[in-house]
């Protein structure tokens, strides 16, 4: 089987640089890298890269990680449903990201494409491919809803034009908060265990998705970037944030995985909003820009309809 180790580190790697140069230039405030590696009586091998912006001008915090990281024994989170693997050695790698960004009216966006291959003695070696990505506002705006959608759709209807709806469905599934029955955005594309169309292509689809995402999330920060915003509404955002951090750390695969496996901690918990709040109770008044969020927004749709 075609592994392709090195090309795979060699994409990810890229995907992380050419993001950071780009967003870097736009915020105003470079990315400070921080690159580390695994001690060596560490259960997990492995290094990468973690870049970052905190209070920056545009970004509260911006967070672009790249991890390769080897163990033994992979961790629950990773066998839930390949329980045949249970055990197995493996070798995983990806870029991941989130974007804070300063102003309420600004989505929080996730985006994150990996790779993993996992060996166990008596069975062939086993790989996949996952990745996505996702929006949060706080404040919804429908032509930027569209936007983003259609980037997903135009990106992956070269290798199908069925994994964008289907695809979708499952970042609706996969994003949602079953404790506050609500998704954590208007959703977008998310896919794991992914190997239908064969190594190959299949990682010529997970490069499209990391590729397209500067298309998909630029001209949105570009539009509202300089949008007013009132104390209010940054005290709202800060409280929708809350529910990002929820899922991230009760629910998000990712995390368990890093957290798990014995990755690095704070590499995987950059994702976490640098303000967020819980407040007992917060009456929303009906109609208002904080109602329609939950009362439209946040309900799957289909936006290119």
């Amino acid at each position: 089987m075609p592994l392709q180790i090195n090309e795979l580190k060699h994409f990810f790697w890229n995907l992380q640089e050419n993001i950071t140069q780009v967003f870097g230039a736009f915020d105003g405030q470079a990315f400070f890298a921080d690159a580390w590696q695994k001690p060596k009586e560490s259960p997990l091998q492995g290094n990468g890269r973690t870049m970052i912006i905190e209070n920056g001008h545009f970004f509260e915090r911006a967070g672009v990680a790249f991890s390769h990281v080897s163990g033994n024994k992979l961790p629950p989170s990773a066998t839930k449903i390949r329980p045949e693997i249970a055990g197995a050695s493996f070798e995983a790698m990806g870029t991941s990201l989130v974007f804070h960004p300063r102003n309420p009216k600004v989505p929080t966006v996730h985006m994150n494409v990996r790779c993993l291959v996992a060996e166990k003695e008596g069975i062939e070696p086993v790989w996949w491919f996952g990745g996505g990505m996702d929006l949060t506002p706080y404040y919804g705006d429908v032509a930027d809803c569209i936007h983003f959608h259609q980037t997903c759709k135009d990106t992956l209807d070269h290798f199908g034009k069925n994994l964008y709806p289907l695809f979708k469905k499952q970042c609706d599934h996969y994003f949602y908060l079953p404790h506050r029955e609500e998704p954590r955005g208007i959703g977008g594309i998310f896919y794991d265990d992914f190997t239908e169309l064969g190594f190959d292509t299949s990682f010529a689809m997970t490069q499209a998705v990391g590729q397209a995402f500067i298309k998909a999330y630029l001209p949105i920060a570009e539009k509202n970037q300089h949008l007013p915003y009132s104390s209010a509404e940054k005290e709202f955002q800060e409280y929708r944030r809350g529910r990002y951090a929820e899922f991230n750390l009760v629910h998000d695969r990712g995390t368990h995985f890093g957290l798990q496996s014995g990755g690095r901690t704070e590499s995987i918990l950059m994702s976490m909003p640098p303000i967020a709040r819980w407040q007992y109770q917060r009456p929303i008044p009906v109609d208002s820009p904080e109602y329609l969020l939950t009362d439209y927004f946040l309900k799957p749709r289909d936006w290119l309809s």
